[in-house]
């Protein structure tokens, strides 16, 4: 279940947006705030199918979105590099003064991913 949660979480920094409002509150509730399927009813005044349907339909869309334009999968390649990168410098005989900077631009870099 947690790696459908980190999933759906990342999907959703992506693609969430595009979301219907009640898809995004029925995944915001479920998925970030972990209320039940009738706690999210009871919140939004719909039945616990709606709710359901909104979270499913959601996570289609999502999905659906990730696989034609693979924004997170490009994110996580870069973020994989750059720690490589990070590693890399790390490991090898540099000035001291030219590896903190370095390494400084580095997680700069990563801050903005």
């Amino acid at each position: 279940m947690l790696e459908k949660v980190v999933e759906i979480g990342l999907l959703f920094d992506f693609y969430g947006e595009i979301l219907t409002a009640k898809q995004q509150e029925a995944i915001l509730l479920y998925y970030y705030d972990d209320l039940s399927l009738g706690e999210i009813a009871e919140r939004l005044g719909i039945s616990r199918q709606a709710v359901y349907d909104h979270l499913h339909r959601g996570e289609d869309i999502l999905r659906e979105y990730e696989k034609k334009l693979g924004l997170v999968a490009k994110y996580r390649r870069l973020k994989e590099e750059i720690d490589d990168l990070a590693s890399y410098i790390d490991k090898h005989q540099l000035e001291n003064e030219i590896k903190k900077g370095i390494l400084e631009r580095v997680e700069k870099i990563k801050k903005h991913l």
